[in-house]
């Protein structure tokens, strides 16, 4: 079940996303939870860095992981607004994250279960996976992105 602790996480996860916007890169926003407070958080940054790594979701692995003087996030949670591609699974995994929660499914490269579940195969660490958390605000704030881009 869906608290109101779980949407105030994806709400700063939906700032940063609109933050992201604003910037000229795709609305995708990320906080990493450690005991109950945001240790870490990312939006998308590869149109200004040209890096194709410049994910919300490593963004945020990577300060999480200074936040806690190591690679080994197990006791974190990620709120993502989109769902993870394969290179953020991967990540996820390595990182050793507790349980990920995103908000609007990915068809074309959602590697949590939309396109295929990373988390099913098998790993030395198992993520708990949560999907479709605020989808509707996740959803919109990437389709009014594309929309005015095509414009």
């Amino acid at each position: 079940m869906i608290d109101e602790a779980h949407h105030y996480f994806m709400k700063e996860a939906l700032a940063l996303a609109k933050k992201a916007a604003d910037e000229g890169e795709v609305p995708i926003g990320a906080v990493i939870v450690h005991e109950g407070k945001i240790i870490a958080v990312g939006q998308n940054q590869r149109e200004q860095y040209q890096d194709a790594t410049g994910h919300a979701e490593l963004i945020a692995i990577r300060e999480a992981c200074q936040v806690l003087n190591s690679w080994r996030l197990l006791d974190c949670d990620l709120y993502v607004t989109l769902e993870p591609c394969l290179m953020c699974a991967g990540a996820i995994v390595q990182a050793r994250m507790r349980h990920v929660y995103f908000g609007a499914h990915d068809p074309k490269s959602g590697m949590l279960g939309s396109v295929f579940d990373v988390f099913s195969l098998p790993a030395n660490h198992r993520v708990q996976v949560t999907g479709g958390v605020m989808e509707k605000e996740c959803g919109q704030i990437l389709r009014h992105f594309f929309t005015k881009k095509r414009k």
